[in-house]
């Protein structure tokens, strides 16, 4: 329990660009790209002008933006070309196969899957635009401090980033964000993350830098869309002039000549996904109020808009307090269409009629999931071809399965891919483009052409790949649970052929808790989780009573339940493992981030089931959590838990943090210094109650971090820090060296 490192601490994280000349950089970049291409890439005149490397070198070293984006696209060259070159499948060293895999304590097992490839070679994948035969979508990057990019896939195949360093495309409207972007003709539309103003910015040979359409401060945009008509871009606009959670929310008008803005709806607390008909002529959109969240009750307006640009006759033509309404769109011919969850499932309807006379028809009633738990802006599960079909994708049993509907006949027919994830869906002519996961290889953006029905990956969110025997692939199980009920969950198997666990031991489990927590996870590859099969641990991602997926009533179990379903739901699935011999019930950890945090931290303090946990980001203080939020969630515990204030004794009766001398298990706490969701002094109180309860605890805080980790050393250290606290606790040495953690009280 007292193992002390055996090597040296490692070296600082090294610049990429250490020991790179820029006459070095520019050299390679010439006769990587040529000159006119280089030019047209960064946008220095002077690199067309006087294409020489002596005259581009005097200007750069004398200008230190350009010499900014030089190194901007030096980086980005390098990764380009290691994502292109042949990846060899990351393994364990060879072994002599006569001897047999190596026994070795469950834990402590040598893996291909490193902290370090997790942060540096992974990027976030995010949402996807079309803009006629162009596929564009963004992408975050660790290695860049997180920093967003919108990257266009043009018609030669060649990606290039559109929003030069430092831009930052990300929007912190519901600080959830999403929809922060959005193309038009020749021109990139953005939200810049820096002061939270929409930019535009050419895509071509012209583009120049990016230059400010609105000049409003406190002000925050999503869910932008072009009214081509009136050449504006209607969005949400959250306005934090007063500087408290209450931040007025409108849908507006915003003119792309001189950057003039137009409020067009007022009067709710939230407002999303506008939509302009084909012609112009009308405006449909959501809102939703407080208490619900937009998975408890959405309503769709209808509008139509006047010849000024203002709208007349809004009216709702579906959705209530108890009825959730997801992505309203317009087929090519002008009838609306959105998903509801008025039967129990989100399913696909189409409005027939307007006023009085409207009526929603049902297109293709079944038991599963066409929408989605509206958590970001410019969510998409569905769109219309050029024949005016509908391609979709929809969830059922917890797997997604790509479909087209026929828009006369309104039959389903499948189409078949290996993805068991489908997200970001968007649609074009002839071809349609996803982030699709599947159980084997990291997420990716795909095209799938819709004649064929082949997939080509656009780009994969990891430039590595893991040998096929070395990945263990999600099982799911239903297992039984309080009252009767059953509940869902994900089980992955140890798995590394190089090594087996010590004669008749079972293997420690590691329960993850998604965030949300109306949320759910998928059987779709996770870096995260194969760093911990690989290394001998088992675990099971539970998808809790409450969680998206599996149907309204379902989503419903967590009304006025929360730390106690999420919570049963984790200790019931461990001992359904350990009931059928899969794990060691001895050695169980829990970990959860956000919304799983709190499940874990409640799973520490009121039950005695693991032996230790890991909180990333968690909340302990419900009563702190309903003072100290943002808008968007300001309301959420209502359903949750219960109306604030009348239900402050069962806020309380939830809270870990007043009841820790219920605490039996060791614990260690992550947490970004930046988070507004659960902010750092919720980790930091709990933190201090563990540590005078005299039970082994640990507090890491990142700096520059918010709610999620994007940052690679951040990501790195906060996965090496857990191992190492588990090896502490349960007795092993994790393979290779890590950097030791402070743990109080050990």
């Amino acid at each position: 329990m007292t193992q002390k490192p055996t090597a040296p601490p490692p070296k600082q994280a090294r610049n990429p660009l250490h020991g790179v000349t820029l006459e070095a950089m520019v050299t390679e970049l010439v006769a990587h790209f040529g000159w006119d291409d280089l030019g047209e890439r960064i946008q220095i005149r002077s690199f067309n002008l006087e294409p020489s490397i002596p005259s581009s070198l005097k200007f750069l070293r004398k200008t230190p933006w350009a010499r900014e984006k030089v190194e901007g696209l030096y980086l980005f060259m390098q990764r380009e070309k290691a994502r292109t070159a042949p990846r060899k499948p990351l393994t364990i060293p060879p072994r002599d196969s006569s001897i047999g895999p190596t026994t070795a304590p469950f834990g402590s097992w040598e893996s291909p899957v490193s902290a370090a490839l997790i942060a540096g070679a992974n990027i976030r994948l995010g949402q996807i635009v079309l803009n006629g035969d162009t596929i564009a979508w963004s992408e975050g990057r660790p290695l860049e401090q997180g920093r967003n990019v919108v990257v266009q896939r043009r018609a030669d195949g060649t990606l290039h980033d559109l929003n030069p360093a430092p831009f930052d495309v990300r929007t912190r409207a519901h600080e959830y964000g999403g929809g922060a972007f959005v193309l038009h003709g020749s021109e990139l539309l953005f939200s810049h993350d820096g002061d939270q103003k929409l930019y535009r910015v050419g895509m071509g040979s012209a583009a120049g830098e990016p230059v400010a359409v609105t000049q409003l401060a406190n002000m925050r945009y999503a869910d932008a869309v072009v009214d081509t008509t009136r050449d504006r871009l209607i969005a949400v606009r959250e306005d934090h002039t007063n500087g408290s959670i209450d931040a007025a929310t409108t849908l507006v008008a915003i003119s792309l000549t001189h950057g003039s803005e137009q409020v067009l709806a007022s009067g709710h607390d939230f407002f999303s996904s506008p939509r302009p008909s084909p012609d112009g002529r009308q405006l449909a959109w959501l809102t939703w109020d407080h208490p619900n969240m937009p998975w408890d009750g959405s309503s769709l307006w209808l509008a139509d808009v006047a010849p000024d640009g203002t709208l007349a006759d809004a009216h709702i033509v579906a959705g209530g307090a108890a009825e959730s309404i997801f992505q309203p769109e317009w087929s090519p011919g002008g009838a609306l269409h959105f998903a509801s969850d008025r039967t129990g499932w989100w399913n696909l309807y189409r409005l027939h009629g307007d006023g009085a006379d409207a009526s929603a028809q049902a297109l293709c009633p079944m038991a599963a999931e066409f929408g989605q738990a509206q958590w970001v802006f410019g969510m998409s599960s569905y769109g219309f071809d050029g024949r005016g079909d509908i391609v979709c994708a929809f969830t059922q049993g917890g797997r997604s399965q790509l479909a087209r509907i026929d828009a006369a006949t309104l039959r389903l027919q499948l189409i078949a891919t290996p993805f068991c994830t489908i997200d970001e869906l968007k649609v074009g002519a002839d071809f349609a483009a996803f982030i699709g996961g599947s159980d084997a290889a990291a997420t990716a953006v795909v095209r799938i052409d819709l004649a064929s029905e082949a997939c080509e990956v656009l780009r994969s969110a990891s430039s590595h790949v893991v040998d096929a025997a070395c990945v263990s692939h999600a099982e799911a199980i239903t297992f039984p649970t309080e009252g009767g009920l059953a509940a869902h969950a994900l089980f992955y198997a140890p798995v590394n052929p190089g090594f087996a666990g010590p004669n008749g031991e079972g293997p420690p489990l590691i329960v993850m808790s998604h965030g949300g927590p109306t949320s759910a996870t998928t059987p779709a590859f996770k870096w995260g989780i194969q760093f911990w099969t690989t290394r001998g641990f088992a675990v099971v991602d539970v998808n809790y009573g409450g969680s998206t997926g599996y149907g309204r009533a379902y989503r419903q179990r967590l009304a006025g339940q929360w730390g106690v379903v999420d919570v049963d739901d984790a200790v019931n699935a461990a001992r359904f493992l350990a009931g059928r011999g899969s794990v060691n019930p001895a050695r169980t950890a829990i970990r959860g981030g956000s919304a799983g945090g709190y499940t874990t931290l409640c799973a520490l303090t009121f039950r005695s089931f693991f032996q230790c946990g890991a909180s990333h980001y968690g909340i302990g203080d419900l009563e702190a959590l309903a003072h100290d939020t943002h808008k968007f969630e300001s309301r959420y515990l209502d359903g949750l838990i219960g109306p604030w204030p009348e239900a402050q004794a069962l806020y309380r009766e939830r809270s870990p943090i007043h009841f820790t001398e219920r605490l039996s298990s060791p614990m260690i706490l992550l947490q970004g210094l930046e988070d507004k969701a659960v902010p750092p002094a919720q980790a930091q109180a709990m933190f201090d109650a563990v540590r005078a309860k005299g039970l082994p605890v640990a507090l890491l805080m990142f700096e520059g971090e918010q709610h999620g980790f994007r940052r690679a050393t951040t990501i790195q250290r906060a996965l090496e820090a857990e191992l190492y606290f588990y090896g502490r606790i349960f007795g092993f040495t994790p393979a290779g060296y890590i950097e030791p953690v402070v743990i109080e009280n050990l």
